[in-house]
């Protein structure tokens, strides 16, 4: 399948779960899972880089319609998109998995805890992001790093079912022909 069409098919099913199954889950009146932001996580690694930022502010708006907080959830999704090439830089030598394999992934990252280091910083700088955005304070620090902590291991949980569920077949790549 072309990677266009198989992007926009991830984009609108992530973005319905999310909306219509996941916002409905509460645990304890603080904790929503987050699944929606999986679609920026498995984005290629070459993706450029505008229109990575164009792609999660398109995310973020789309679910945010759904939502009484416009912008907060695009502000996340940006922030999140920004910081991703980065942490890959930081993750993956530069002569690593991004010439040998398209898209993260268990396999492309080198195995499941480099993986789990990549999916972890990434939700965890969303989650906190978007939480100052919709409390706007920190008189109780505690509550938010609660929040923010449990959050990401609920989003982390769900999208590592998620991977395990769905596995994506992706074909190393070589230098010869």
């Amino acid at each position: 399948m072309n990677n266009t069409i198989k992007n926009i098919l991830r984009f609108f099913l992530l973005v319905s779960v999310q909306v219509f199954v996941l916002d409905k889950v509460r645990l304890h009146q603080m904790l929503t899972p987050y699944l929606y932001m999986l679609f920026i996580l498995w984005l290629p690694f070459r993706i450029n880089r505008t229109v990575l930022m164009l792609l999660a502010f398109v995310l973020g708006m789309t679910v945010d319609s759904f939502r009484h907080h416009p912008g907060f959830h695009a502000a996340a999704c940006v922030f999140m998109a920004y910081i991703r090439p980065f942490v890959i830089n930081v993750m993956i030598p530069q002569e690593g998995a991004e010439t040998n394999y398209d898209e993260p992934s268990i396999r492309s990252m080198g195995g499941v805890l480099p993986y789990v280091i990549y999916l972890s910083t990434l939700i965890l700088i969303h989650h906190m992001w978007l939480f100052i955005l919709e409390a706007w304070q920190f008189s109780d620090g505690w509550y938010f790093l609660i929040k923010s902590l449990g959050a990401t291991i609920l989003s982390l949980a769900l999208i590592l079912i998620t991977e395990l569920l769905f596995s994506r077949n992706q074909r190393f790549k070589t230098n010869t022909i």
